[in-house]
């Protein structure tokens, strides 16, 4: 039988749910488990060299078919602490701000949220793999994952996205939601959605299996994290497409 090539992001947040996927004996036999970030899997998943993926929602817009699969995603209903704006000075003295190359629908959640929300104009730079050292002056930079939880401890400024879009829309977001680009059987997706939940009725168990001291892991997955892709996160990400299109930035993934 021709394995399901699943893509995952391999970042601290998506342990809850990998955590019973990988140990489902009888799905891991019907998977091909693939780990990278966000905009990678979002470039595999529009290039089918996957068909599933826990992907940045953005990607909908470049997808000749898409089906959600599953009733878990990333999420947050307020703070997600994890992805962020940073810098060393009040958000409307940033002159620039320096874009993470691994999350393309943050990206764009930044943008929306700087017209929108902060109602600034600085200069928007696509940035390279070590960024995070131009943060300084009236630079700034929107980084998302593990790196966020890091940078939580260098810079002055904090500006939570997940936070700013509450406060702008009074809806959570969803960040990445399982999506397939093509048909997956009933079963299959009855399986994987039974795994998913696994991890997250055993947190406990998913922290003693990580080493983790620059953040309390169990804050972020009870409280920052919400992976319950309930009908207001659905909302959200529905408003979320809107505003793409609205501002033009459906032709990003």
């Amino acid at each position: 039988m021709e394995k399901i090539k699943v893509g995952a992001v391999s970042y601290l947040n998506t342990k809850p749910l990998l955590y019973g996927i990988k140990r489902s004996e009888e799905l891991m036999q019907q998977v091909e488990l693939v780990e990278a970030y966000p905009a990678q899997i979002a470039a595999m998943l529009v290039d089918e060299t996957i068909d599933m993926g826990l992907a940045p929602v953005a990607v909908i817009r470049r997808l000749k078919e898409w089906h959600i699969v599953s009733d878990y995603c990333i999420g947050a209903d307020g703070d997600v602490a994890s992805v962020c704006l940073f810098s060393e000075v009040l958000i409307d003295k940033v002159e620039k701000v320096l874009l993470d190359y691994q999350s393309r629908t943050s990206v764009m959640l930044a943008k929306i949220l700087l017209k929108e929300y902060w109602k600034v104009q600085p200069e928007l730079i696509d940035a390279g793999k070590d960024f995070r050292k131009h943060i300084k002056g009236n630079t700034a930079g929107v980084i998302i994952g593990d790196r966020a939880l890091e940078q939580r401890k260098q810079s002055a400024y904090i500006y939570d996205l997940g936070e700013a879009w509450k406060k702008l829309t009074g809806l959570p977001f969803v960040f990445a939601a399982w999506i397939s680009n093509k048909k997956l059987s009933d079963v299959f997706v009855d399986e994987f959605n039974i795994a998913n939940g696994i991890g997250l009725h055993n947190i406990d168990a998913v922290l003693k299996e990580l080493n983790y001291d620059v953040f309390d892991l169990h804050d972020y997955y009870t409280r920052y994290i919400q992976y319950d892709l309930d009908a207001a996160k659905k909302e959200g990400m529905d408003l979320f497409i809107k505003k793409l299109e609205y501002h033009n930035l459906e032709g990003e993934g």
